[in-house]
């Protein structure tokens, strides 16, 4: 047990970096619907963890609770959440760094706040300032300078709209992800979650009339829906719920951050792109801000141990 609360966080970071390359692989995608991508990336996914998510189907128990955790994430994080912010950029013309991605770091403050009720996690003072920290050294790599893009066209309040409620739907998913995870296998929990979300994507691909694009992507683009299976996409989410498992909400949702982490690797090594030095230095503190929320993990946690035991 301690060895995964120790691991645990590490493999919410892992998920976190393969996220952040997985908009190079879903570059040539841009032609397809939002939902078409969405319908498709989870259709794969399923595919591919059923022979792993069989075994489990037979002792299978649930409780009511459980089911409502799992229904919610697969509405929320696994359709609505993903068309969301892809409409938000959609309506930037995909300009970075805009208003889109300031409004989705709003994301933790979701995930904390709904820890809290769900999952009576606490907010300590050590937690508050190194999250605090996290988000701060995050805003300014993302932002050169800390100034933020406003002119991403006509469209920018409806996009912070979208982008607004795709950092609620995620943010929300990541505590009922782990309220699930209490009592079952990870595998369990990721296949229900895209074998789930597969159906409603389906009945949103026809509610949004867009159910004729479904024979339009080209074999290139299938094949790069298997690759984003492969990595970006389920597997990532199954390390992520591996380490989900054993790791506080409030901390996952920071160690997330690792993203734009990634995202400055790629600008310099993929396209040539060098940062502000401010960015930079932002970077660094970033990572000394996660690794120490990432011990406060394993330290809360045999605390409230050793008090159940006492």
């Amino acid at each position: 047990m301690n060895k995964a609360l120790k691991f645990g966080p590490y493999l919410i970071a892992l998920a976190a970096v393969l996220w952040g390359i997985d908009g190079i692989i879903r570059r040539s995608l841009y032609s397809l619907p939002p939902m078409v991508i969405v319908f498709y990336e989870h259709l794969f996914g399923a595919i591919i963890i059923a022979p792993f998510l069989i075994p489990y189907l037979k002792s299978i128990k649930f409780s009511k609770k459980e089911w409502g955790a799992i229904i919610w994430v697969s509405i929320l994080s696994g359709v609505l959440g993903t068309l969301w912010f892809t409409t938000a950029l959609l309506k930037t013309q995909f300009i970075p760094f805009s208003v889109v991605f300031l409004i989705q770091k709003l994301q933790p403050i979701f995930a904390v706040a709904m820890a809290a009720i769900l999952l009576k996690e606490t907010v300590t003072r050590k937690y508050f300032m190194w999250a605090a920290l996290a988000f701060l050294a995050a805003f300014f790599m993302t932002f050169e300078n800390g100034i933020v893009n406003l002119k991403t066209g006509g469209d920018t309040i409806i996009a912070a709209l979208f982008a607004l409620g795709a950092a609620f739907a995620w943010g929300s998913s990541t505590a009922f992800s782990r309220f699930t995870l209490f009592k079952q296998p990870n595998t369990l929990v990721t296949g229900l979650r895209f074998w789930i979300t597969t159906v409603l994507a389906g009945v949103f691909v026809y509610a949004m009339g867009v159910s004729a694009e479904l024979n339009a992507p080209s074999g290139g683009q299938y094949l790069r829906f298997l690759v984003i299976a492969l990595s970006t996409g389920m597997v990532a989410l199954w390390i992520y719920y591996k380490g989900l498992k054993h790791t506080q909400v409030k901390v996952a949702t920071i160690l997330e951050l690792a993203f734009p982490l990634v995202a400055v690797l790629i600008d310099i090594f993929v396209y040539e792109k060098f940062l502000a030095p401010s960015q930079y230095f932002a970077a660094f503190v970033l990572i000394f801000a996660m690794y120490n929320v990432a011990q406060l993990n394993a330290a809360e946690a045999k605390e409230i141990l050793k008090e159940k035991i006492e």
